[in-house]
């Protein structure tokens, strides 16, 4: 029989959180015909403004194939826009539209109910505290969403991912 450690696992804990939130917010972004991926897309072109489609399909976590066919319907509803890079035929850079900012908006008010419900009963000093834990892990797991995600596996690492996250 499979042993279940969950209660001791800060993998679950943030795993089942994560998607506690994405689901709450998928819920609601249902009342603005988005999905939660077109919404990651607005949020990252409003946190970093106009970037390329690798750069955005690295960010989201998703295969470029994948971010095409989101990106498609983004751009077929006035969304965003496509462009091709002057120094590079094969980049593609996206923004967005002054139809999304609406859009966006009202999105956003959708994010901020989930946000004030997953918060209730939480101080501000509670969520200062999550916050610099969560800044704490992805610093010591190296996280950089800028960067490729490279996998490095040799004894020393996998002794500790098994040590940390078992």
């Amino acid at each position: 029989m499979l042993e279940n450690q969950a209660d001791q696992s800060i993998c679950y804990w943030i795993a089942t959180t994560a998607h506690s939130l994405r689901r709450a917010i998928s819920q609601e972004l249902v009342s603005q015909n988005m999905t939660l991926r077109q919404f990651e897309v607005l949020a990252w072109l409003a946190a970093d403004g106009e970037q390329s489609q690798v750069e955005l399909a690295e960010k989201l976590g998703i295969e470029s194939p994948t971010l095409a066919g989101i990106l498609s319907r983004m751009e077929r509803d006035g969304w965003l826009e496509r462009e091709g890079c002057a120094k590079d035929r094969r980049r593609k850079i996206i923004h967005s539209t002054e139809k999304a900012v609406a859009v966006w908006n009202n999105a956003s008010e959708c994010s901020k109910k989930v946000r004030a419900q997953a918060t209730l009963g939480l101080s501000k000093e509670d969520l200062d505290d999550l916050k610099r834990i969560c800044d704490t892990i992805k610093h010591n797991l190296g996280v950089n969403l800028m960067e490729p995600m490279v996998v490095v596996q040799d004894d020393e690492t996998k002794s500790v991912a098994e040590k940390t996250f078992a």
